[in-house]
């Protein structure tokens, strides 16, 4: 199964790899890497369009194309205001 990552996921991931290098240096390549990881195990378990990311209180937010790719479209960090959220996916779909 092919993953793509759209850019609104891109940014989520570049935001979150900038909150936690403020935090302490190196920690956003490994939330980076770490998150990255866990999106590409979506080319293997795949199809309930949420996955949380082991390491990082963050969610990845996806949806399953017609040809069974995986289109990863939100990358949110969990702690966040929830009607934030549910503006952030509304507004990605």
């Amino acid at each position: 199964m092919r993953v793509r990552i759209l850019s609104s996921a891109l940014e989520d991931l570049a935001i979150g790899r900038k909150f936690y290098d403020n935090q302490q240096a190196g920690i956003g390549d490994y939330f980076f890497d770490s998150v990255f990881s866990d999106i590409d195990s979506l080319s293997l378990f795949g199809g309930i369009h949420r996955l949380l990311a082991r390491r990082f209180p963050y969610a990845v937010y996806y949806k399953m194309d017609s040809d069974g790719s995986v289109i990863v479209y939100r990358v949110m960090d969990c702690r966040r205001d929830p009607a934030k959220t549910r503006r952030a996916l509304k507004s990605s779909q």
